[in-house]
């Protein structure tokens, strides 16, 4: 019996020594030390043996299992010493910070623009960026013969209309969702529309070929020129801070009559003149005006009952004024080091 036992021992030894990883020796010890392994086996035949060998072989036995086992564990822990070495982390070192983006300088000031006019009853509205040649340009009276339809402002997209002619164009101002809304809402109507524009036009430190606007129009009854002062007044005041002025320039827009620009005094030396105004005191912000009547029609409104008035800017005009940077196209240059900043 003895016997038989050493030579379980030998086997057990020699396949310890060949053993590669801890899957390998997980199933050598259930299979030769486990309930029903070949060593528990031959232990329990010990009870077969005469009374007076018992005790003796027991305890030999017992003995041997011991060191079968202790040699076993030596050989776990140099698995898991080494698994832990290759691969597994180490919880007690400190963690690694994720980096965590922010918005858009951009959008920020879009989002702040949003709340003042949603605060004052206004909708948001969105349209499509691929417009059709109708709603980006005819429907707010802007003839074919105007120039903003010539090649060099305007990105005409290849897909032809029943009449053979190009009938899309990337958007060119936000003011195309104007008769949209009209014709979707009715009137009365208060609502602005931010997005995404795109003229065919050279590049420069203030000029960019895709840009933000956020267009903004009333329509109601007895809407007078007045009424959009005051908004502007308060849009202007949010933007630059409470001494903020605005002034009105005449100037022709074929989508209103009359039109106007609207200039606010220059938020840097507070009306002054800097280098900033060119000297003026005033920065020249937006273009505004009450809705042409050719407008409202073209939204089924009828211009006798109904008047409107309709102003626009250019988001990405505004923040490189209000963060004094030298080149608009920095902020879509996807520079990281440049918009962190923000």
């Amino acid at each position: 019996m003895i016997e038989k036992i050493n030579n379980l021992k030998k086997e057990i030894l020699d396949k310890l020594s060949e053993i590669k990883d801890s899957k390998a020796l997980a199933d050598l010890e259930v299979f030769y030390l486990g309930r029903k392994g070949e060593f528990t086996k031959i232990l329990r035949d010990i009870s077969n043996v005469v009374p007076e060998k018992r005790a003796a072989m027991g305890k030999a036995a017992n003995q041997i299992k011991k060191e079968i086992q202790e040699k076993v564990n030596e050989f776990k822990m140099q698995f898991e010493s080494k698994e832990t070495q290759e691969g597994e982390e180490d919880i007690t070192l400190p963690g690694v910070k994720f980096e965590t983006g922010h918005l858009h300088p951009i959008t920020q000031l879009q989002y702040e623009m949003e709340d003042l006019f949603t605060s004052m009853g206004f909708m948001t509205l969105s349209g499509p960026e691929l417009e059709s040649d109708y709603y980006n340009f005819e429907a707010i009276n802007i003839p074919p013969y105007h120039p903003a339809r010539d090649t060099q402002d305007t990105f005409y997209i290849d897909s032809k209309n029943k009449e053979g002619e190009n009938d899309l164009v990337m958007r060119t101002h936000t003011s195309s969702v104007q008769v949209r809304a009209m014709q979707k809402h009715g009137a009365p109507l208060k609502a602005i529309v931010p997005g995404r524009v795109f003229r065919s036009e050279a590049t420069d430190v203030r000029h960019e070929h895709t840009f933000y606007q956020v267009e903004g129009f009333v329509i109601d009854r007895d809407i007078t020129f007045s009424h959009m002062k005051g908004i502007l007044e308060l849009v202007g005041k949010k933007l630059f801070g409470p001494e903020t002025k605005i002034r009105m320039r005449p100037k022709y827009y074929p989508f209103v009559e009359p039109g106007s620009n609207g200039e606010y005094t220059c938020f840097l030396c507070h009306g002054k003149g800097c280098n900033l105004c060119k000297k003026t005191g005033w920065l020249e912000i937006l273009g505004s005006g009450m809705i042409h009547p050719n407008v409202l029609r073209a939204g089924g409104i009828d211009p006798d009952e109904y008047q409107g008035y309709a102003f626009g800017f250019g988001l990405n005009r505004l923040a490189q004024l209000r963060y004094k940077t030298d080149d608009v196209r920095l902020f879509n240059s996807g520079d990281l080091k440049f918009i962190k900043q923000f």
